[in-house]
């Protein structure tokens, strides 16, 4: 009786499969899907400004209308948070945005300590929140992340570069910059490599993980066809979401952790 049970259920297993995989992958494109949900009609070919040093620049028209899209997201959240931001009894929002704000300051006064770091709250809370809602809005039909576009992550990346610079000569001075001959003058290209490193591997740590999600779920929505859709093929989908959500938190974390740890690292002694 167990193993006519067991076969039952085996057979029933490969029915499932057989049906969730029917239909999947046929005229399989990115592209196609890409075209399919781009129902704003926002064109794919970047628009091209002229040259500089030899170099294209072009920029991306869905990343420009997006990153828009984040920033007015990002503003209503915090107008709306303000709004309820009463001290007797404070909405659900704005307790949220306090807690996260307070968190984030912890972060920065356990770094820099409360005096050099008074001045990078609202740039590390600006950074998480934006970073975060830029990132969820490639989840959103029809939408992308702007951050799953290099050319957001490296302006990003340079806002911190160039942090660490000023902040550097703001609390050094002039000593900031004794650590390029230190400890001996013929390391300075190795030491300007390292201080290059640090936006480059930024930039492409977000750039990568936002790109690499949004091309998982388009490449979900290009293959469960079919009686797939019916079988249960969504679930792919839905438990690709949910990680996709996941993700895009950590990676505003990270991104605002080490943007704290290098600007940290610029105006220590031991640097």
């Amino acid at each position: 009786m167990k193993r006519a049970t067991l076969v039952t259920l085996l057979g029933l297993l490969l029915v499932f499969v057989a049906l969730t995989v029917t239909g999947c992958g046929e005229n399989f494109s990115i592209e196609r899907v890409e075209h399919d949900l781009n129902i704003w009609g926002i064109p794919h070919e970047p628009w091209h400004l002229g040259r500089i040093g030899g170099f294209n620049l072009d920029l991306n028209p869905a990343t420009i209308i997006f990153t828009w899209v984040a920033m007015a997201l990002t503003l209503l959240l915090c107008v709306a948070a303000a709004r309820g931001a009463d001290m007797r009894r404070p909405s659900k929002l704005a307790c949220l945005i306090e807690m996260v704000f307070d968190f984030l300051r912890g972060l920065v006064d356990e770094s820099l300590g409360p005096k050099k770091g008074a001045g990078l709250y609202t740039l590390i809370f600006t950074y998480f929140l934006f970073i975060t809602v830029a990132n969820l809005l490639g989840l959103v039909p029809t939408a992308m992340a702007p951050t799953a576009d290099h050319q957001t992550t490296f302006g990003l990346a340079l806002i911190t570069f160039a942090m660490m610079y000023v902040w550097g000569i703001r609390y050094k001075g002039a000593r900031y910059f004794k650590h390029y001959l230190e400890p001996y003058p013929f390391f300075l290209p190795i030491t300007i490599i390292e201080d290059l490193a640090k936006p480059l591997t930024l930039a492409f740590r977000l750039f990568g993980n936002m790109k690499g999600k949004e091309v998982m779920i388009l490449a979900l929505l290009g293959l469960i066809t079919g009686v797939a859709e019916v079988a249960g093929g969504f679930l792919a989908s839905v438990l690709w979401l949910a990680f996709g959500v996941f993700v895009s938190f950590i990676q505003a974390f990270v991104f605002t952790m080490l943007s704290i740890a290098y600007i940290s690292m610029a105006v220590s002694e031991e640097h």
